[in-house]
């Protein structure tokens, strides 16, 4: 790979090639992507879907803010960004005729980083982790078995191991009336965006993080293509049909994303007070440890202070770390043959498993969490087995008077019974995936006759 064309600046329907150095200096191409992001309908749903602990109604003394999908995207792409500048910075250094030949600037790698960053969650569903395993139960276990014989395995692996990924690489690049080409971002950001290029099957081929998922459904196949081509990915030779080697821009957006998550998800346990104070501010010193600026920190009179500081002092910490592990393996990504996380390669690698596993059992498994996962289970499985049946009795010319109510329910873009069987089932798969959990919850009690 070369990153004169991992950076290109190529939009669906392009008719000619975009050049950085005819790019308005005010507004970027790269920067129009984040804009795109940030204003869409999917993205502002995030406020109302859970990332790991549901909303508290009371909470006493402590903090009531627990973080949504939407503040967990925002920060992480600020973070993004960071890493992404600090990236671009030795890149261009490294490969000076980007930027006096082509116009790169630093500024255009933190760009990309943060409107991939920014979209990283946009396709989850509600009810936070769980959501995703509730949609594949529905078809491994529950009612949408029956379906497994009218769709190719490839089709049907979509569905059982329906993935957030995936929808949203299907949210920002899908056709609709009027719309072509969904988003229509750039080349660079899709690619940045995509964790795992490579298809549901075959399943985890390899040990390589690029293979852990999948990152499109059969139905963007031929666009995800398209951009890989463009881009210039690396065929993986675990799967060589329809399976590439990452965007190296993606290590930066999985970065910011896990960056976020271990210490952001943490402070969200302490403020709620599932993690006792004093015993989470030590998981915290133990990683800024060699950077940590004692006086300071001995000056606060705050437990909330002194949250505040470490938190902000383990981010830039392991940004830094990042950024070290990716330059020193920078050769190895553009082929392919990096195949971890970069933290997982850092030398603060113990810290971040030590806090991590307090956070799984602490946070993770705590009784609100559980609770939520529990009832998101049922709603989806519920949701999701009366608009099948519906849309494929209507398919199939059996559908009765309620059917056709249910369907009329949906929103217009998702009430085609005349599509294939694979493309009524991931579309519906898809608006549960859309809902916010409050919206999940308001239709769950009136398709089962709990409000008018």
């Amino acid at each position: 790979m070369n990153w004169e064309t991992l950076l290109s600046l190529k939009r669906q329907g392009d008719t000619h090639k975009r050049l950085r150095k005819e790019q308005e200096e005010t507004r970027l191409g790269f920067e129009v992507d984040y804009d795109r992001v940030i204003f869409s309908s999917a993205f502002r749903s995030l406020q109302d879907k859970t990332q790991v602990i549901p909303l508290p109604i009371s909470v006493g003394s402590k903090k009531d803010f627990v973080h949504t999908r939407l503040t967990h995207s925002l920060e992480v792409s600020v973070v993004g960004r960071s890493l992404g500048r600090i990236t671009g910075k030795q890149i261009l250094t490294k490969y000076p005729h980007l930027k006096d030949m082509h116009g790169y600037q630093f500024n255009d790698f933190g760009a990309i980083v943060a409107a991939a960053a920014l979209a990283h969650d946009i396709g989850n569903p509600p009810f936070g982790h769980s959501g995703e395993k509730a949609i594949g139960n529905y078809f491994e276990q529950g009612n949408g078995k029956k379906y497994k014989a009218l769709l190719s395995d490839v089709e049907f692996q979509d569905l059982v191991d329906f993935e957030g990924n995936a929808n949203g690489f299907k949210l920002l690049t899908e056709s609709r009336q009027g719309v072509p080409g969904g988003l229509r971002l750039s080349y660079a950001t899709l690619g940045a965006f995509m964790k795992y290029p490579k298809a549901s099957l075959p399943k985890k081929p390899s040990k390589h993080i690029a293979d852990k998922k999948f990152g499109f459904f059969q139905s963007e196949m031929d666009f995800f293509m398209d951009v890989v081509q463009e881009l210039g990915l690396v065929t993986n030779p675990n799967n060589p049909g329809v399976g590439f080697y990452r965007h190296p821009l993606t290590y930066l957006v999985e970065a910011a994303d896990d960056i976020c998550y271990t210490i952001i998800d943490f402070e969200d346990g302490i403020n709620l007070g599932l993690i006792p104070e004093e015993y989470a501010l030590e998981y915290l010193i133990n990683l800024v440890r060699d950077n940590i600026n004692t006086k300071k920190y001995n000056a606060m009179n705050t437990s909330s202070d002194r949250l505040s500081y470490l938190r902000a002092l383990a981010i830039n910490t392991l940004i830094m770390d990042a950024v070290d592990v990716f330059i020193a393996n920078e050769n190895d990504i553009l082929h392919g043959n990096f195949d971890s996380a970069l933290l997982d390669c850092g030398k603060y690698q113990a810290q971040i498993d030590d806090i991590i596993k307090l956070s799984v059992q602490k946070i993770y498994q705590s009784t609100e969490v559980v609770d939520k996962e529990l009832a998101g289970y049922r709603i989806i499985s519920d949701i999701l087995d009366l608009y099948t049946t519906a849309l494929v009795n209507i398919k199939e010319g059996k559908d009765t008077n309620y059917d056709r109510l249910l369907v009329k329910s949906l929103p217009e873009n998702y009430r085609n019974a005349e599509s294939s069987i694979y493309k009524i089932l991931l579309d519906t798969c898809c608006f549960v995936a859309s809902l916010s959990d409050s919206a999940a919850v308001h239709i769950h009690n009136k398709l089962m006759g709990k409000q008018l």
